[in-house]
């Protein structure tokens, strides 16, 4: 579920039908490489790599090679080839994020973004070369066996996932409804792993949902920056604007991220319009771009504080930092994730497919970078064991009981 931010149109390009910058969700499971690279029989045309530095006669070599003396040639189609090498290419690039969607992985990806899905409702990525669990979301099968943020996936289906992309993971941990898939889990604390079969079923994301606590507190609980949250979160704010609440406890602990211009929209009903919400740093070649707050501002005036666990990353990573940064909101909690780079998608000529790649990284208004290292709260509280509790909301609505 990959987490995914769109930000304003970049410059047009002929080979780029969209551009979609992400956050995310790193995987998001939810649940996967050169343009103008054209097979043919005998030709390679490369728009924009020099001849006189890359001499793909050895791709040629390589694949008139395995046409002529593979076991099974007829296994062998210039799709599949290209498919391959394309694949190749990325992971050669040592990037966890940057990875490349054939057309099936493609189509399944926008089935995420669209919010509806069919899987086990885990959001994975790489964290220090380990496919992890960044969070199970709401009332999944993934929830409900027990998968925790932070959890390491060791093997699918008996499978290891030693050098896998998180996109390969995704195509596996992913099934029709009704099968089942075994994860070999690790978590920290445990001896030794353990082995947890789930059922795929149909995946419907919620984006958020808010109850009154204590007579004055809005307890706002966002559980993705999908493209529902925006209207949802509008009439919920009318909500609560005409209600008897006068603070807010924002949580989004086990929030994958989702789309910046959405994160952006939201700031801006608890931020004053024209603060920053994240900088997007390029590397000293190309600078930096500031998001800006748009909204109207109508619940910057609520006291608030927020909710974060390892499970929050990427856009609710960025809205956090927002908050603490603009308005010193404390955070409450576990330290965050830290997926702070920016992936843009680039469709591929054939249209069917395209390419995600890293072209920056995510700080904070202040400019702390959120990559690799996330957040830490201002007051760490930790989950504890028992679900029928939750030490982490008591402490927050604790603390915003003597905000004024």
């Amino acid at each position: 579920m990959l987490n995914v931010d769109v930000p304003p149109p970049l410059a047009p390009n002929p080979n780029v039908k969209k551009v979609i910058k992400y956050i995310i969700l790193a995987a998001i499971v939810l649940a996967v490489f050169c343009g103008g690279f054209v097979v043919g029989k005998q030709t390679a045309v490369c728009n924009v790599c020099k001849p006189e530095t890359v001499d793909f006669s050895l791709f040629w070599d390589a694949y008139t090679k395995l046409k002529g003396h593979f076991i099974n040639p007829d296994d062998i189609t210039d799709q599949k080839i290209m498919y391959g090498a394309i694949e190749g290419m990325t992971k050669s690039l040592g990037d966890p994020y940057t990875s490349f969607f054939d057309p099936e992985q493609a189509k399944a990806f926008e089935q995420e973004l669209s919010g509806s899905f069919e899987g086990i409702g885990v959001e994975v990525a790489m964290k220090e070369g380990q496919l992890t669990v960044v969070s199970p979301l709401k009332n999944t099968p993934g929830e409900k066996a027990g998968l925790k943020a932070g959890d390491q996936i060791i093997r699918i289906n008996n499978e290891s996932t030693a050098d896998i992309t998180t996109e390969e993971a995704v195509n596996l941990i992913r099934g029709k409804g009704g099968t089942s898939v075994t994860l070999t889990i690790f978590r920290e604390g445990w001896d030794q792993t353990k082995d947890i079969s789930i059922i795929r079923a149909t995946i419907k994301i919620p984006s958020m949902e808010w109850e009154l606590k204590d007579g004055d507190v809005a307890y706002i609980r966002l559980y993705q920056f999908n493209q529902a949250l925006s209207g949802d979160f509008k009439k919920a704010a009318s909500e609560i604007l005409s209600s008897s609440a006068k603070k807010i406890v924002l949580d989004m602990r086990n929030n994958p991220g989702g789309y910046l211009e959405i994160c952006q929209e939201i700031a801006g009903w608890f931020m004053e319009r024209g603060q920053i919400v994240t900088i997007e740093d390029f590397g000293k070649a190309k600078g930096q771009e500031q998001y800006l707050t748009k909204g109207n501002a109508s619940l910057a005036e609520f006291p608030i504080v927020v909710l974060v666990n390892n499970g929050s990353a990427s856009a609710s990573e960025i809205l956090a930092g927002a908050l603490h940064d603009n308005r010193n909101v404390k955070l409450i909690g576990e330290k965050t994730f830290g997926k702070g780079s920016v992936q843009e998608v680039v469709d591929l000529q054939d249209g069917d497919s395209f390419l995600k790649i890293t072209i920056a990284k995510w700080l904070t208004p202040k400019g702390v970078s959120i990559s690799d290292v996330g957040l830490n709260p201002d007051i760490t509280v930790e989950a504890g064991e028992d679900t029928a509790q939750d030490p982490q909301l008591a402490k927050a609505l604790e603390i915003i009981k003597d905000l004024h």
